[in-house]
Protein backbone atom coordinates (compact mmCIF):
# COMPACT_ATOMS: atom_id res chain seq x y z
CA UNK A 1 0.00 0.00 0.00
CA UNK A 2 1.28 3.53 -0.80
CA UNK A 3 1.38 6.20 1.93
CA UNK A 4 3.96 8.38 0.30
CA UNK A 5 5.72 9.81 3.72
CA UNK A 6 6.16 13.67 2.72
CA UNK A 7 2.06 13.91 3.10
CA UNK A 8 0.11 14.64 6.04
CA UNK A 9 -2.97 12.24 6.57
CA UNK A 10 -6.68 12.36 8.27
CA UNK A 11 -8.13 9.78 10.57
CA UNK A 12 -10.80 10.20 8.25
CA UNK A 13 -8.73 8.96 4.44
CA UNK A 14 -7.81 12.04 3.59
CA UNK A 15 -4.33 12.90 2.25
CA UNK A 16 -3.13 16.46 2.68
CA UNK A 17 0.35 17.99 0.28
CA UNK A 18 0.89 21.43 2.01
CA UNK A 19 2.81 24.19 -0.61
CA UNK A 20 3.19 27.17 1.54
CA UNK A 21 -0.89 28.40 2.45
CA UNK A 22 -2.09 26.54 0.21
CA UNK A 23 -2.59 22.63 0.53
CA UNK A 24 -3.85 19.90 -1.71
CA UNK A 25 -6.08 17.36 -1.17
CA UNK A 26 -7.72 13.80 -1.96
CA UNK A 27 -8.33 10.13 -0.40
CA UNK A 28 -5.53 7.80 0.11
CA UNK A 29 -4.77 4.58 -1.28
CA UNK A 30 -5.76 2.64 1.44
CA UNK A 31 -9.59 4.38 1.29
CA UNK A 32 -10.19 4.62 -2.34
CA UNK A 33 -9.45 0.32 -1.59
CA UNK A 34 -12.13 0.27 0.30
CA UNK A 35 -14.05 2.29 -1.87
CA UNK A 36 -13.42 0.23 -4.79
CA UNK A 37 -14.26 1.58 -8.06
CA UNK A 38 -15.23 5.41 -7.85
CA UNK A 39 -17.78 6.33 -10.50
CA UNK A 40 -18.61 10.11 -9.26
CA UNK A 41 -17.23 12.77 -7.26
CA UNK A 42 -18.46 15.54 -6.02
CA UNK A 43 -17.24 18.94 -4.62
CA UNK A 44 -19.79 22.46 -4.45
CA UNK A 45 -17.90 23.99 -2.23
CA UNK A 46 -15.49 26.34 -4.70
CA UNK A 47 -15.12 29.82 -3.71
CA UNK A 48 -16.46 28.76 -0.09
CA UNK A 49 -14.67 29.22 3.41
CA UNK A 50 -15.62 26.02 5.76
CA UNK A 51 -14.03 24.67 9.46
CA UNK A 52 -11.85 21.67 10.00
CA UNK A 53 -14.10 18.41 9.38
CA UNK A 54 -16.43 20.11 7.75
CA UNK A 55 -17.63 17.92 4.85
CA UNK A 56 -16.40 19.66 1.56
CA UNK A 57 -17.84 17.29 -0.80
CA UNK A 58 -18.60 13.21 -1.56
CA UNK A 59 -17.15 10.21 -3.78
CA UNK A 60 -19.24 7.73 -4.59
CA UNK A 61 -18.26 4.33 -5.72
CA UNK A 62 -20.21 1.36 -6.78
CA UNK A 63 -21.70 0.19 -4.07
CA UNK A 64 -21.52 3.12 -1.70
CA UNK A 65 -21.28 7.09 -1.25
CA UNK A 66 -18.68 8.46 1.50
CA UNK A 67 -18.74 11.80 2.87
CA UNK A 68 -15.39 14.34 2.28
CA UNK A 69 -13.96 16.03 5.43
CA UNK A 70 -11.92 19.34 5.47
CA UNK A 71 -8.51 18.30 6.88
CA UNK A 72 -8.21 21.96 7.87
CA UNK A 73 -9.95 25.29 8.03
CA UNK A 74 -10.05 27.16 4.97
CA UNK A 75 -10.98 28.26 1.00
CA UNK A 76 -11.40 25.50 -1.47
CA UNK A 77 -9.70 27.42 -4.26
CA UNK A 78 -10.02 24.77 -6.88
CA UNK A 79 -11.72 21.47 -7.93
CA UNK A 80 -10.16 18.93 -10.00
CA UNK A 81 -12.00 19.13 -12.69
CA UNK A 82 -10.69 16.49 -15.02
CA UNK A 83 -12.66 13.85 -12.48
CA UNK A 84 -16.01 14.93 -13.71
CA UNK A 85 -15.19 12.50 -16.82
CA UNK A 86 -12.54 10.30 -14.99
CA UNK A 87 -13.28 9.42 -11.94
CA UNK A 88 -11.50 6.59 -11.73
CA UNK A 89 -8.21 8.52 -11.54
CA UNK A 90 -8.64 8.31 -7.82
CA UNK A 91 -8.52 4.71 -7.90
CA UNK A 92 -5.67 4.68 -10.68
CA UNK A 93 -3.66 7.64 -8.98
CA UNK A 94 -4.88 9.02 -5.88
CA UNK A 95 -1.82 10.90 -5.22
CA UNK A 96 -1.58 12.49 -8.42
CA UNK A 97 -4.25 13.07 -11.12
CA UNK A 98 -6.85 11.88 -8.60
CA UNK A 99 -6.10 14.76 -5.96
CA UNK A 100 -9.79 16.50 -5.20
CA UNK A 101 -9.36 20.50 -3.86
CA UNK A 102 -7.05 22.77 -3.80
CA UNK A 103 -7.43 25.07 -0.35
CA UNK A 104 -6.03 28.31 0.87
CA UNK A 105 -5.83 27.41 4.81
CA UNK A 106 -6.40 29.88 7.76
CA UNK A 107 -4.79 28.06 10.61
CA UNK A 108 -1.25 26.91 9.84
CA UNK A 109 -1.56 25.17 13.42
CA UNK A 110 -4.08 22.76 12.60
CA UNK A 111 -1.02 21.08 10.17
CA UNK A 112 0.46 20.07 13.59
CA UNK A 113 -2.97 18.52 14.18
CA UNK A 114 -2.50 16.06 11.19
CA UNK A 115 -1.04 12.71 10.97
CA UNK A 116 2.39 11.94 9.86
CA UNK A 117 2.52 9.00 7.03
CA UNK A 118 4.08 6.88 10.40
CA UNK A 119 0.86 7.56 12.23
CA UNK A 120 -1.37 6.67 9.49
CA UNK A 121 0.08 3.59 8.95
CA UNK A 122 -0.51 2.62 12.67
CA UNK A 123 -4.32 3.98 12.30
CA UNK A 124 -5.09 1.42 9.86
CA UNK A 125 -2.31 -1.09 10.23
CA UNK A 126 -0.30 -1.32 7.23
Amino acid sequence: MNIPSELKYTKDHEWIKIEGDTAIVGITDFAQGELGDIVYVEVETVDETLEVEDVFGTVEAVKTVSDLFLPLSGEIIAFNESLEDEPEKVNTDPYGEGWMIKMKFSDASQVEELLSAEDYKALISA
